[in-house]
């Protein structure tokens, strides 16, 4: 069965029957995201490491600006619904907001 959006673009339903990993993120980055821990959680390890050596090599001044991309993300994930939140970052792998 096809499914058609308001604009009559087709919507691509996925029968993968993945557990969402939205919630679990959403804390990890807006409470440890400097460590990119919330990455690592998406199985995003290069943008994982990106933000954990960026906040460990420049001695913490990076970290001010990986805490500030965490907290936004976590926050984008924490108002996405389970099944955009899987669409988007779980199925699709978007790496970055």
């Amino acid at each position: 069965m096809e499914i058609v959006d308001e604009n009559g673009n087709t919507v691509h339903q996925h029968n993968h029957h993945q557990e969402s990993k939205r919630v679990i993120a959403g804390i990890l980055g807006i409470f440890l995201g400097v460590l990119g821990i919330h990455k690592f959680i998406l199985g995003y390890t290069k943008e994982g490491l990106t933000m954990l050596l960026i906040s460990v090599l420049t001695c913490g001044v990076g970290a001010i600006v990986m805490k500030i991309i965490a907290i936004i993300e976590g926050i984008t994930y924490l108002t996405k619904s389970d099944e955009e939140f899987i669409e988007i970052y779980q199925i699709n792998h978007k790496g970055w907001f």
